[in-house]
């Protein structure tokens, strides 16, 4: 079947095919195949790939020829991928190995309008690169999309007016936990209002947490995809994450979102918060409860650590599943490898950490010791502003401890010096001498420094 794949393609006469465009092209082949895609028919499932088909395309030249003269070409498209009716879905544009996908990027969109195609994938074998023309720039991906996923994408009308314009106000939640509030005896009567609020529990956001709603749709006016939010511990950043995922599915910006968590016990614990706060029109998934049945819910909570073990994302899910990507504790949670899965998929990315900026304000950036745990914590830090798109180190929003106390949400922390002479000397360069007589009634000295301690 591949030699048979291969010497088709590389055999066409409509276009000369070098070594190594050859190379790459076997390449892709074994990569569409991988994630579904047929260049055969099999059993009651027809083939989706069509190799090098001939198109003509429709140009407008309109410095030479005037508006509203169109002059049409010829051209070939490298593979076709069809949809499951057999209509054009998907032009995937392959280069040669050694050359930059992106150099086919404007001959892919005219063969894609030609073709009515919303989706192209730019490819050399090695990098890749899936573009959506309705969402943006090409992405990069590191694995081809299955032909389901992208169907179940292509549901998805991404329209980011739409998140921009859409009023959000305190009771953004609790218009999902009880719609009709409002009209009840218990919120209308302002002595029982309390106690209402409490036994429905009901979440309405906090001003600030408006504001970081509201700085997100600024940002996605401005033409950005990665959100970086950074809240102190406590200012409830799993009910403003609640708040963004509302906002986009029901923007329909997003069809399903996923929220990754780096420890077991808050996988559990962003569950229970969501379908608390959104069940009522969204369900939510433990991924690893629910294997088999996950894209039922529009919300999925897994850990980074499953994903990444024996690279698991790359098999159990397709780059094109996911719209939304929400990373808790962010700074922790891409941190080294774990990066490849944050990345892996396609779409919006937001990411929450209560890091505060000057976390490392006595830290002597100028000359730090490689040594000094603080250094990797410095370059974990940077590095998460550059995932979130925020090079100048600044977060899309940011609300730190001391915003909290001075508006009244937080209680400034008391410090308690709890040392004694032991750990003193223990965390001095000279470390804690013991002195003790032995068994034989000699006396003596052993030494404990910061290792034993």
């Amino acid at each position: 079947m591949w030699r048979d794949a291969r010497e088709a393609f590389c055999a066409h006469p409509g276009k000369v095919v070098d070594m190594k465009e050859a190379t790459a092209r076997i390449k892709i082949n074994k990569l569409l195949e991988a994630t579904g895609w047929r260049f055969f028919a099999e059993k009651d499932k027809p083939a989706n790939i069509q190799l090098e088909p001939a198109i003509t395309i429709k140009t407008t030249d309109l410095d030479a020829l005037g508006d509203d003269f169109e002059k049409t070409s010829k051209g070939f498209i490298d593979f076709l991928l069809l949809d499951a009716k057999g209509f054009p879905f998907i032009v995937l544009e392959a280069k040669a190995e050694d050359k930059n996908p992106l150099i086919g990027k404007e001959q892919a969109r005219k063969y894609a309008r030609s073709q009515n195609c919303r989706f192209i994938i730019l490819s050399n074998g090695n990098l890749h690169y899936f573009w959506d023309l309705e969402r943006g720039n090409p992405y990069i991906i590191t694995s081809f999309p299955t032909p389901t996923s992208v169907i179940g994408y292509q549901k998805v009308a991404p329209n980011p007016q739409r998140l921009i314009e859409e009023k959000v106000g305190h009771d953004f939640i609790v218009l999902t936990q009880r719609p009709n509030y409002a009209a009840e005896a218990g919120w209308k009567n302002e002595a029982e209002r309390p106690a209402y609020i409490f036994t429905n529990k009901l979440r309405f956001l906090r001003p600030y947490q408006l504001k970081a709603v509201e700085a997100l749709q600024r940002a996605v006016k401005d033409g950005n995809d990665r959100f970086l939010f950074e809240m102190a511990t406590g200012t409830g950043k799993t009910l403003v994450a609640a708040a963004i995922i509302k906002l986009f599915l029901r923007s329909r910006n997003a069809s399903r979102v996923l929220f990754l968590v780096d420890r077991l016990e808050l996988e559990d614990q962003a569950k229970k918060a969501f379908s608390a706060l959104l069940s009522a029109d969204f369900q939510t998934v433990v991924y690893k409860e629910n294997r088999d049945d996950w894209r039922h819910a529009e919300i999925v909570v897994t850990t980074v650590q499953s994903l990444l073990f024996n690279n698991k994302y790359q098999h159990l899910f397709s780059p094109t599943d996911f719209d939304l990507v929400i990373s808790d504790e962010a700074h922790r949670s891409i941190g080294g490898n774990a990066r490849a899965v944050f990345d892996y998929f396609i779409g919006y990315k937001l990411g929450l950490t209560a890091t505060p900026r000057d976390y490392l304000r006595r830290f002597e950036r100028s000359s730090p010791a490689t040594t000094d745990p603080r250094e990797a914590e410095r370059r974990l830090l940077l590095d998460t502003y550059r995932t979130f798109g925020c090079e100048n180190s600044q977060p899309t929003f940011r609300y730190s401890l001391l915003d909290g106390v001075k508006e009244g949400f937080l209680i400034n922390p008391t410090v308690v010096d709890a040392r004694t002479d032991v750990t003193t000397e223990l965390l001095s360069e000279e470390g804690f001498i013991a002195t003790f007589t032995d068994e034989s009634g000699e006396d003596q000295q052993e030494e404990f420094k910061h290792r034993e301690f």
